[in-house]
């Protein structure tokens, strides 16, 4: 891992921090300030409904402009969304917060991807530094929650008082400009014209690849297993009467787990196929979730959790690395884009109807439900092994 990339890893990490700490503190203040929890529920929906109808023109705008004018824009409106939470910490105020610092952090996040996999050269190279980057998410979702936690807890004149809250809205509005400083002096790459005889191609038409479509339907599968198990886990855990910090104990070690396989894939990256890795994800993934709900004890519970995080954690890395061989170099923002908004729309609606399901046939059948349509899907991944067509010189 070179230094440049050390920078990027960082500010990503900074810029993801500040969303992650906001979507934590702002929930918690709406709650202490008397909001409904159904009102929190549309406050958390926000973080990423604004990824959805910005990850498109935000990979747009990065095929055009490359990898500082976006990432400056982004720190400018995280700066401004989590500054705000800070100086007006209003419910309305809390809502523009979240638009601002989940939009922000979704387009972000396709410049950096999009530079890193430009800069690669080959697939080898590709799945390392997909996976060196794929660690800043993980890193940050620690950091940011936990960094708001204890100044919230700590820095007013008593825990939970609101002075505490507009200290940690504070740090996480500083926490960006450290993105910006990282990233200021990286070397932009030139930029790629593509030719289509002065019909700009539309982004859409990317799904008419038959390997496109079948990455994004393995991507969509993958994803949504991991919002399966976070709404889930909670659910079942309660049924089998486990107390509440044992539930979260569980989930940390599913991201636990998810983070350790992400900083073993770049030494093993030579003898990873993505098409194997994510065919192996989704039968593994299959298989826990048909075990998942005959756990009755937290360590079964939690082994299981551990062992989702290792398949479910392998799964980006290799995604990116593939999305980048077979898009060509000219439109890998207009992917990244159309990955990220599939993912935000599946995180925004996904819950609403694993509930509904949970409620009419019982909430051990999402989760037998989702493993064999993952499990059908895996040949899906398996039919990706003879379409690496290299474009844009990958």
């Amino acid at each position: 891992m070179n230094r440049e990339l050390t920078r990027l890893i960082l500010a990503q990490i900074c810029l993801h921090a500040c969303m992650t700490g906001t979507r934590m503190a702002a929930p918690l203040l709406a709650l202490r300030e008397g909001y409904s929890p159904a009102a929190v529920g549309v406050l958390l929906a926000l973080f990423a409904l604004a990824s959805v109808f910005l990850a498109l023109p935000a990979g747009r705008f990065a095929d055009r402009h490359g990898l500082r004018r976006p990432v400056s824009y982004s720190v400018l409106a995280a700066v401004t969304g989590a500054g705000a939470a800070a100086a007006f910490p209003v419910f309305p105020v809390l809502c523009m917060s979240a638009l601002l610092t989940g939009g922000a952090t979704g387009a972000a996040v396709i410049s950096l991807q999009r530079h890193v996999g430009r800069a690669a050269s080959g697939a080898l190279q590709l799945r390392r530094v997909f996976s060196w980057l794929s660690i800043g998410p993980a890193v940050s979702n620690f950091l940011g929650p936990f960094t708001a936690g204890l100044l919230i807890d700590h820095a007013g004149a008593a825990p939970g008082s609101l002075s505490g809250y507009r200290a940690a809205f504070f740090l996480l509005a500083v926490l960006p400009l450290a993105s910006w400083f990282l990233v200021r002096r990286t070397r932009e790459l030139p930029p790629v014209i593509a030719a289509n005889g002065g019909t700009p191609p539309k982004a859409w038409d990317l799904l008419r690849e038959p390997t496109f479509r079948r990455l994004m339907l393995v991507n969509w599968f993958l994803s949504s297993c991991w919002d399966v198990h976070t709404f889930v886990v909670p659910v079942l855990g309660f049924e089998r009467g486990i107390s509440a910090s044992v539930i979260g104990s569980i989930l940390g070690a599913f991201a636990v787990a998810a983070a350790v396989i992400r900083m073993l894939m770049p030494v093993v990256a030579a003898h990873l196929r993505e098409w194997r890795v994510l065919a192996s994800a989704m039968l593994i993934t299959a298989v826990l979730f048909a075990v998942y709900p005959f756990t009755r004890s937290a360590l079964a519970m939690g082994v299981c959790s551990v062992l989702l995080g290792f398949a479910l954690g392998m799964v980006q890395p290799m995604v990116m690395s593939m999305l980048h061989q077979i898009t060509p170099e000219a439109r890998h923002g207009e992917a990244l884009g159309l990955r990220l908004m599939a993912i935000n729309a599946s995180s925004v609606l996904m819950p609403m109807l694993f509930g509904s399901a949970g409620a009419l046939i019982g909430i051990a059948s999402v989760f037998w439900i989702t493993g064999a349509v993952v499990g059908a899907g895996s040949r899906a991944a398996w039919l990706l092994k003879d379409s690496l067509t290299p474009h844009g010189g990958h």
